[in-house]
C-alpha cells in the first residue's frame, strides 16, 4: 500500500452573511482542552487524572487591514457571531494527488475586544480579533468527526452524543 499523505494550505474565512476572502492572515482555531483532576484513594499507589470538564475556548483572527463591515460585526460583546472557516484536504498516494475533501470548522464566537492596530512605517497594519468560542463543530468530507457546545452541555464523537447520560441524570 503506498503511502498516503493529506495537506492542507489554504482556508477561507465567513461570519454570518460576511465572506472574508482575502482578508485575513491567519485563524489560530480554539483547542478542546480537557480539565483534569486528580485522583488518589486508599489502597492506589499512585495518583491518576480524571476528567471533570472542559476548559474555555478562544479562537484568534489576525486581518491583513481594516475592513469597516468586518469590524463593526466584532466590535460588540454581546453579540455572538457564527463563523466558519473552509478548508480544502489535498490527499496524495504516491506522490500523486488522488483527491481533494473539504474540512469545515464551525463555531460560535464573541468580542473579548476591539484590534485598533500595530502600525509601523511602509508596513501593513496587523489587526487582531480575540475571541471567546462556546461552540466548535468539525465536518471532513460532508460527515461529522466532531461537535461540542458548552452552552448546551453538548458533545458530540463522530455523531455519537457522549453527554446524553449526564445530561438525563440531571434531568435536562
Amino acid at each position: 500500500m503506498a503511502l498516503s499523505i493529506n495537506r492542507i494550505t489554504n482556508a477561507n474565512l465567513y461570519s454570518d452573511d460576511l465572506n472574508h476572502f482575502g482578508q485575513a492572515e491567519e485563524i489560530n482555531l480554539p483547542k478542546l482542552m480537557q480539565v483534569m483532576v486528580e485522583h488518589k484513594a486508599l489502597g492506589m499507589k499512585g495518583k491518576i487524572e480524571l476528567p471533570a470538564g472542559f476548559d474555555k475556548m478562544e479562537l484568534s483572527i489576525k486581518w491583513n487591514s481594516f475592513y469597516a463591515d468586518t469590524f463593526k460585526k466584532y466590535a460588540n460583546p454581546f453579540k455572538s457571531i457564527k463563523i466558519q472557516v473552509r478548508s480544502s484536504v489535498e490527499i496524495y498516494e504516491g506522490g500523486d494527488k488522488v483527491d481533494e475533501k473539504a474540512l469545515v470548522v464551525y463555531a460560535t464566537v464573541q468580542s473579548k475586544g476591539f484590534p485598533l492596530g500595530n502600525f509601523k512605517a511602509q508596513d501593513n497594519v496587523e489587526m487582531e480579533s480575540e475571541l471567546a468560542c462556546t461552540q466548535v463543530k468539525m465536518e471532513y468530507d460532508g460527515k461529522p468527526v466532531m461537535e461540542f457546545d458548552a452552552m448546551a452541555n453538548i458533545l458530540l464523537i463522530d455523531g455519537v452524543d457522549q453527554f446524553a447520560a449526564y445530561r438525563s441524570n440531571l434531568g435536562i
